[in-house]
Parts: structure tokens; sequence; C-alpha cells
């Protein structure tokens, strides 16, 4: 499986990555998992300056319950929407290969060490389909 996905680094460094998922359960399995879970991709970070380096991380990966129901009062609809998203994370800092003098070398991500279902934050997770 391929995902498009958005990077967020340091100094407000926005790095547009393909990630590609390694998982080591079934697709069957996936399919019918509802949840929030640590997951292993890998993307490729990159930086105006440097080659880009590929990196096997770690990220939030599920589908939580979500409804929505209509009622007769304004707004005319009740909804819980949750998203699958990082409840504690670590900083990983690499460093990329061949960047050009003056340009600074260092690429740092955050990494998940623990996912949950909540509320979509702008701080972490890519929200505007919400």
């Amino acid at each position: 499986m391929k995902l498009t996905c958005l990077v967020l680094g340091t100094g407000a460094l926005l790095v547009l990555c393909v990630c590609s998922s390694v998982l080591s359960t079934s697709s069957e399995n996936l399919r019918t998992f509802v949840g929030c879970a640590v997951r292993e991709f890998t993307f490729l970070a990159r930086k105006p300056g440097c080659r880009g380096l590929r990196i096997t991380t770690d990220a939030c990966w599920g589908r939580c319950k979500t409804w929505e129901k209509p009622i007769l009062q304004p707004p005319y609809i009740e909804a819980h929407h949750q998203v699958c998203t990082y409840k504690e994370t670590r900083q990983v800092t690499v460093q990329l290969p061949h960047c050009t003098p003056g340009v600074n070398p260092f690429y740092t991500y955050p990494a998940a060490v623990r996912c949950e279902c909540g509320g979509c934050s702008t701080a972490t997770t890519e929200c505007e389909t919400m």
C-alpha cells in the first residue's frame, strides 16, 4: 500500500513524501481492524540543497469509530468524528546526504510512541478533509 503524506519538519519545513507501509498482519485483518496503533512506514525525507534519504519510522495508523445522526434542531445533525492520531511522539534527527555548502544537513521528524483515537489536531495531523 502506498500513501502520499505531508511531514512537518524542523523550521516549519513542509516536505511532500511518498510512504510505503510495512505490515506483519494480513490484508483481511486490516479491512476489519477498528482502532489506532503504531505502524512502521517508510518515507523520503527531502530538503532543498540536499539529496533525499529514505527513512523507516513509526507512525499512527488506524480506523476510529465515527457516526452522524439527524436531529430536529439546528444544526440538524449530531456528529462524532475521531481520527487516529498521536498520543506520544519522540523527535528523531538524521543527517541528509550530499548537502551543498551552507545548507544545514540535519532533518528532524516525529516518530510515534503511542497512538489514540481522538479529535483532529492540526498541530500533528492533516485535518483538511475532516
